[in-house]
Formats: structure tokens, sequence, C-alpha cells
């Protein structure tokens, strides 16, 4: 028979084994499929100009949507370098022909883009077939390249109302970056006014509810009172959303905005359908 002090310390020994085997860390799950993202995003928060607050939130929000859902990789940066199709030497970056859509993010001013560059990202678009969105302040840049502007649908010319409860119209409720929404809405935001801008040129997703606005403000200068918020159109094989929304570091946390810009992205790669026709007022 073992004696007490033995048979307590046998009983100490067994239970440290076990408490270490509890704490021994296990292997990790081998990754499967699902885990690797189809898709690549460039997200592009250069700011030449007024720098928005919420670009940050922007960035932030768009790589975790991708992230959550496994549908991309979003690679953020601030500066312009990876726009181009020409590979680097002894460099570690991707370039354009690893991505498969690009995001400006309330970028503004003249970004720093060379001539060669500037070629390369509309050839990513127009020719390629690649995504392109333009978040809020995408529409107050590159003022000085024209193609810029045909490209994603105009320019920016002033917020008449500043950052105010904005009376939305959802003209097309079958696209998919905006079915969520109802047929009429309110939205703390900032709108711009467009310039170099016609709704036969684009699928206006989005509108201000003019009999709603104060027309009687000096800062309007479309007479035919046709403020977009949203839109859809093709430039060239490239599918381009824009929308003015996302102005406030608060729209970020909107569950609204993420999905209407979530969807957006969607729908430039390709993983949904939704019309770029024109059509009149609605």
């Amino acid at each position: 028979m073992l004696r007490i002090p033995v048979l307590v310390c046998l009983l100490a020994v067994a239970c440290l084994f076990l408490t270490a085997e509890a704490q021994a860390p296990t292997a990790a799950p081998a990754p499967s499929a699902q885990t690797f993202h189809t898709f690549h995003v460039l997200v592009i928060g250069e700011t030449k100009g007024f720098e928005h607050d919420s670009v940050s939130d922007t960035m932030a929000a768009i790589w975790k949507m991708g992230h959550e859902s496994k549908l991309w990789d979003a690679m953020l940066r601030t500066d312009t370098e990876p726009i181009t199709k020409t590979d680097p030497k002894a460099r570690n970056f991707k370039t354009l022909n690893y991505y498969d859509a690009l995001v400006f993010a309330s970028t503004t001013g003249e970004l720093d883009l060379s001539d060669a560059q500037k070629r390369d990202m509309l050839s990513f678009i127009h020719d390629d077939g690649k995504g392109f969105v333009g978040v809020h302040a995408a529409l107050d840049t590159n003022y000085q390249w024209p193609e810029y502007g045909e490209m994603i649908g105009g320019y920016f010319n002033e917020h008449p109302w500043g950052t105010f409860l904005a009376p939305v119209i959802n003209e097309d409720p079958s696209f998919p970056a905006v079915r969520h929404f109802p047929k009429a809405f309110v939205k703390y935001d900032e709108i711009y006014q467009a310039k170099e801008w016609s709704r036969d040129k684009v699928n206006v997703l989005l509108s201000l509810d003019p009999s709603k606005l104060n027309l009687s403000n000096p800062r309007i200068h479309r007479t035919d009172h046709d403020f977009a918020v949203a839109w859809s159109k093709m430039y060239g094989k490239g599918r381009v959303f824009y929308s003015t929304l996302g102005h406030t570091k608060e729209s970020w946390d909107d569950p609204d905005i993420q999905k209407m810009y979530f969807e957006a992205i969607k729908w430039t790669l390709g993983l949904t359908e939704g019309s770029t026709a024109s059509h009149s007022a609605r």
C-alpha cells in the first residue's frame, strides 16, 4: 500500500500533467478555399485639395467589407504610385495589372499622375473592363484631365445647401446598390451639384427631390434643378459608379451607406447586374 505522502505526490504530478496538456497550444486549422479572396480592390485616398475627415473611415469601411464578406482584398493607399501598368523593378508593390476595381475615396484636386499613369488608368477601365467607384469628393478631382470627367460623369460645382437633411428620391429601385432604399428618404449629408454632367449620359439612381429644396439659394447653378445623388454608367467596357453620399465620418457608420457602396463595388466587379441606361427624371 502506498503511503499517503507518496500518493499525494503522484496525484499532484498527474494534475500538473493534465493542466499542461489542457494548456498546450492546438494546431491552427488549415485554411479553407473560402479564406482566399477572389478579387482585388485598390483604394486611393490621396488629397491635393480639401481633405475630408471621412477619408480614413471610407477606406477602412471598404477594407472591412471585403474582409468580412471574403469577396475582395483591399489595398489602401494615400498615394497614386500603384496606378500604373508598368511593373516595378526591385520593388514589392502591385500595379493595376493585379487589381479588379479602383476606388477613389474622396480624393481631391489634381492627383499625382503622370500622362502615362493617366493612360493606364483609363485603359484599365475602358479597355480591360475593370471597375471604378467614386466616393463623394472623387467628383472634386482632376479638373485638368477632361477624360477623367468623362469617365466619372462630371465635376463638382459647389454644394449649395452644405450638409443638410437631404430629401432623396430612389429613381432605380432595381439597381443592386440602391434597392435597399425606399422610394423617398432623407439622409444627413453633403450633396454635390455637378457640372459638365447630364442624365443623358448616365443612369441616375438617386436624386434630390426639387420640390423639397430651397431653390432660391444663390449657389444653385443648375437651371434644370436636376441634382443627382448617385449614378451608374459604362466607360468603354468598364462599369462606373459614383455617389455624393459619404461626406461625414458618421455616414460611414450608417448601414444604408455601407450597403450602398458594398453593392456598388460588387456591381463594378461584375458580381451582380444593374442598368446603366439613361432615363428622364422620375
